[in-house]
């Protein structure tokens, strides 16, 4: 039998035969650990010897003596199964997500309410994972879906794009906020003609809310008096909290805010819609995905709160 043969013979079996009675120090005490009888154990061994060609064991009336060569084979044979040993752990490791990372990306009416629950409930299932936020401004978010710097992300966006998959969109609108001593704080709803010459904070001009606010008072004839541009939502919706105007902002911020200010619904409705994105062609990790599965939950419930509350329905 030639040394290719040979060496194509040995089994893992043998070899773990081999390593329990390198470990343990007697064919007996292997054939306990392995769970199966002496004469296997030793059987399996005589095999490995024939197939490597020289003596492992020097048989004695006390027990096994391991030879020079066995000691050198053991080590080989223990870093190979610590491989394995390791392996099996990183299979575990993943298959629990202790070893997962989920980077996502949002604006940042999410960071109030919906992403802390769902994180809590997330950590709650996995609490090893690690999970990293960025918050920024809807054009950003869209960048970083784009160029797979994160595992997906939620933003507005008025246009469809090739390099970026839209998962699911949640249709909220936007409401009107002011301080709750305002004159129209306690109106039903409000519409461009109510809101005729009212100081007004709107949202930044490059953002997709504030071109349908500027439509909505153009189809109806009237110039808004627009006193201040904020960007985020918070922001312009904290300008109003002190008297500073009536701010149009989303019904989540509202929500976060409604301790301060007076709500109360726009019309004509202009939408606020929030699309969950990711990359195009590029699955979604089972770590992103038990994320994304714990937003969605917590968004819903924040929209039914919202609604709810302020008597608002999409």
């Amino acid at each position: 039998m030639n040394e290719s043969i040979k060496a194509g013979s040995v089994k893992p079996r043998q070899l773990m035969a081999f390593r329990a009675a390198m470990l343990q120090g007697s064919i007996t005490a292997a054939a306990k650990q392995l769970n199966v009888s002496q004469p296997a154990v030793s059987r399996l061994i005589a095999d490995l010897e024939f197939s490597l060609g020289f003596t492992l064991f020097a048989r004695q009336a006390n027990g096994i003596v391991p030879t020079r060569e066995a000691q050198e084979f053991f080590r080989e044979v223990d870093m190979m199964f610590y491989g394995l040993d390791r392996l099996t752990m990183v299979g575990e490791e993943i298959r629990t997500l202790s070893r997962a990372t989920v980077r996502f990306a949002s604006l940042p009416m999410l960071s109030f309410r919906v992403v802390p629950e769902a994180m809590f409930r997330f950590h709650e299932i996995y609490p090893q994972a690690r999970v990293l936020q960025d918050v920024h401004p809807s054009a950003r978010v869209l960048e970083l879906v784009a160029s797979r710097q994160v595992d997906f992300g939620a933003a507005q966006t008025h246009s469809r794009r090739d390099d970026i998959e839209i998962l699911h969109t949640y249709h909220t609108r936007c409401v009107c906020v002011m301080a709750k001593d305002h004159p129209l704080a306690g109106a039903r709803v409000l519409t461009p003609e109510a809101l005729r010459d009212q100081p007004l904070i709107a949202l930044a001009r490059h953002t997709v809310t504030a071109s349908y606010i500027a439509n909505a008072f153009h189809d109806a004839g009237i110039s808004p008096n627009i006193i201040a541009e904020s960007q985020p939502s918070y922001a312009a919706g904290s300008l109003a909290a002190v008297g500073r105007g009536i701010a149009f902002i989303d019904q989540l911020t509202a929500l976060a805010l409604d301790d301060r200010v007076a709500v109360i619904p726009f019309e004509p409705m202009i939408p606020f819609d929030i699309s969950i994105l990711k990359p195009r062609e590029t699955p979604l990790s089972r770590a992103a995905e038990g994320l994304l599965k714990e937003i969605k939950t917590a968004m819903e419930a924040s929209l039914e709160r919202a609604a709810r509350h302020h008597n608002i329905f999409t």
